[in-house]
């Protein structure tokens, strides 16, 4: 019974921090894109670096959901 709560509790915090992560993702890229615009004085590198984020947050998903479906685990 222990095992069992201790694998839901553990689930539990596998998907919420994929909650977190897709937003996440996508601010640090817009982040990164928008001091690089500021640095070079350009207008284009916060959509660039806004699509890698938002890439990279899908990417670690869907890679996460697959690795669960599996059943692999951690």
């Amino acid at each position: 019974m222990a095992g069992d709560e201790r694998n839901s509790w553990r689930m539990m915090g596998n998907y919420l921090s994929l909650g977190m992560m897709l937003p996440l993702c996508t601010l640090i890229g817009y982040a990164i894109g928008y001091f690089l615009d500021k640095l070079f004085q350009t207008r284009f590198l916060y959509l660039v670096f806004l699509l890698f984020g938002i890439a990279a947050g899908f990417i670690e998903l869907i890679r996460q959901l697959s690795k669960d479906s599996t059943g692999r685990g951690d």
